[in-house]
């Protein structure tokens, strides 16, 4: 069986390659895309990769997993330190979620390292780049594989 999995990215991410590279990296949104897809091909599972600006999209997209989805893979980005509705639907849909983040939030301004999206979260993979994405892949796999 083929799982699906979700990831999400929050505001700003379609900036990634341009914004601030010495921080999130040279890598764009979409080659960290690109690189997600043949890492779930590897692991027999669907991705299904997004980005939006919008909170309420987000949480929309959230919802909408409980039917079809066996995992989230979420880099809220900046609403992960601000949204609790995305962690309300992310409690709501009861689905595994890997948080990411492609710097290193615990090294970074005071405020970035809470995260609301953390207690929803079974586990968090930050520091790494476009890394912690396929990190959180395999942690999906070997997640799902156990259930």
């Amino acid at each position: 069986m083929t799982h699906k999995i979700l990831i999400l990215n929050g505001p700003n991410l379609n900036m990634l390659g341009e914004r601030e590279p010495d921080i999130y990296g040279s890598d764009s949104l979409e080659g960290i895309g690109v690189a997600c897809q043949h890492k779930g091909q590897t692991l027999g599972m669907a991705v299904d990769f997004r980005q939006s600006n919008e909170e309420g999209e987000l949480v929309t997209w959230i919802q909408s997993a409980a039917k079809g989805y066996s995992g989230i893979v979420l880099n809220a980005a900046a609403y992960s330190h601000t949204s609790i509705a995305i962690l309300d639907a992310l409690r709501a849909v009861d689905l595994p979620v890997i948080e990411v983040h492609l710097s290193n939030i615990h090294r970074r301004e005071s405020f970035r390292r809470h995260s609301y999206v953390s207690q929803a979260a079974l586990g968090v993979i930050c520091g790494l780049g476009a890394q912690s994405y396929l990190l959180a892949l395999d942690a999906l796999a070997r997640i799902l594989d156990e259930e």
